[in-house]
């Protein structure tokens, strides 16, 4: 099989049987968004569901979240992963917003990566989400996930694999795949213990052909 029968039939596959994928994450605007993409960092998103309906109640907006302490902001997050970097990387995101973006949220990729906080998967992220833009966002799910199947050449890098991704999905269809990719390795696709054998995939993936040889 050639990686472009195997983008093709995984591709349709998806399609068919996953035709809604969006994030798991909670929000109702760009703000909300971000700080929860910002939390989910090494985080599993039902944590960061049950920490952000309280944090948005005391931080509803940059501005109100921008005039909190480090002590205030970690003590909403302390159940999170990291909560000391995301404390101060939250309220320098929100300084940064309120002092050289108006109070409103970037929509570009370049400008979300100026903010604390903010690497590259999260700012494509963001937009993605929010503004559906072709950009592939590679977490540890889309990394694994993207080597098993062969979608890719044996990547050695995020992005790597994320620039491999790009160039052979159709570009309508990228903000979609990550959620497909990342879905797929949360309760498929495991880390540890792959559901290999009820997998709807298995016919066009190359880790479960070398399996079976």
């Amino acid at each position: 099989m050639t990686k472009k029968e195997r983008y093709s039939l995984i591709i349709k596959w998806f399609t068919d049987n996953m035709p809604v994928a969006e994030s798991e994450l909670h929000y109702h605007n760009a703000y909300e968004l971000l700080v929860a993409v910002i939390l989910s960092a090494q985080c599993t998103d039902k944590r960061v569901n049950l920490t952000t309906p309280a944090f948005f109640d005391d931080y509803p907006d940059v501005s109100a979240l921008s005039k909190a302490t480090i002590s205030a902001v970690f003590d909403h997050i302390k159940s999170i992963s990291y909560p000391n970097n995301k404390a101060k990387h939250l309220i320098g995101m929100a300084n940064k917003v309120v002092q050289d973006f108006n109070g409103e949220i970037p929509k570009s990729t370049d400008e979300l990566e100026q903010l604390p906080g903010v690497g590259r998967k999260t700012a494509n992220v963001v937009v993605s989400v929010l503004y559906n833009q072709p950009k592939m966002a590679v977490d540890t799910h889309v990394f694994r996930i993207s080597n098993r199947l062969g979608l890719t050449s044996d990547s050695k890098s995020p992005l790597q694999t994320e620039k491999e991704l790009t160039k052979n999905i159709p570009e309508t269809l990228i903000p979609k795949a990550h959620h497909w990719l990342i879905l797929h390795g949360r309760y498929v696709c495991t880390a540890r213990a792959p559901k290999c054998t009820t997998c709807g995939l298995s016919t066009y993936c190359k880790f479960y052909s070398n399996l079976k040889n």
